[in-house]
């Protein structure tokens, strides 16, 4: 399980350092922020960020935070936040192009921050696959208290519903999400993760052994049901 790591590329020193302080006590990851249109790619393919916050203006570049915000939806698989002190209509219809999760205008609260980071989490966890030609995302943000952690798909054992929660049961620990099983089912890769019961989700790749009725994880059994059993059979 590891934080959540936000990059941030901001060309007003003072303004970068500020954020990530009140980024750190929010306990997310944050690597030193980036100037720049160049540095900003060296630190996406380097840091590769579960979140970016985007300055759009970067000391009056061409290859601005937009570019960056480009470069992000052309090449890669992950949310991102602009931040800017302009909200005027020609900055805005510029922003739109690159769809970004969110848009802050400085300057902002902490809340606004925090509210903007986590709507763009869970949105990004409820997104789906992954576009083809960018890369497979591996993992998904799990929500506890006021933090987000990063567990990777593989460390997922199985998901059990619970009325309006679902258990997210991995190697270590289990979780608690208030969700529904098929709106969490989502935002995991089809290819892992697959129905076996109206209350159950397993990974394929932790199943034991298998049944007309049940299935093995460890020394956890879970049921199986008709509905699901030929096309759990079928992928197996």
């Amino acid at each position: 399980m590891q934080e959540a790591k936000i990059g941030i590329v901001e060309d007003e020193i003072i303004i970068a350092d500020s954020i990530r302080l009140v980024l750190k006590s929010m306990h997310y990851s944050v690597p030193e922020p980036c100037i720049d249109y160049k540095e900003a790619i060296a630190m996406l393919e380097v840091e590769q960020p579960d979140l970016v916050l985007l300055d759009i203006n970067l000391d009056g570049n061409e290859m601005d935070g937009i570019a960056v915000a480009r470069y992000i939806r052309d090449n890669l698989d992950m949310p991102f936040i602009f931040l800017t002190a302009n909200s005027d209509a020609a900055t805005l219809a510029r922003a739109k192009t690159v769809t970004p999760n969110a848009f802050l205008v400085k300057p902002f609260q902490r809340e606004d921050l925090y509210a903007a980071i986590e709507i763009a989490l869970y949105n990004f966890n409820c997104s789906g696959n992954t576009a083809p030609g960018k890369t497979v995302r591996q993992y998904i943000f799990i929500k506890e208290g006021t933090q987000f952690h990063k567990v990777n798909f593989d460390d997922i054992l199985y998901l059990e519903s619970d009325h309006v929660y679902v258990h997210v049961h991995t190697i270590n620990k289990k979780y608690l999400v208030r969700t529904s099983l098929q709106q969490y089912l989502e935002g995991l890769d089809r290819k892992v993760f697959v129905r076996i019961h109206r209350g159950y989700v397993a990974n394929l790749q932790k199943i034991d052994s298998v049944t007309l009725t049940h299935a093995a994880i460890g020394n956890k059994i879970l049921p199986v049901s008709k509905k699901y059993r030929d096309a759990l059979l079928g992928l197996l």
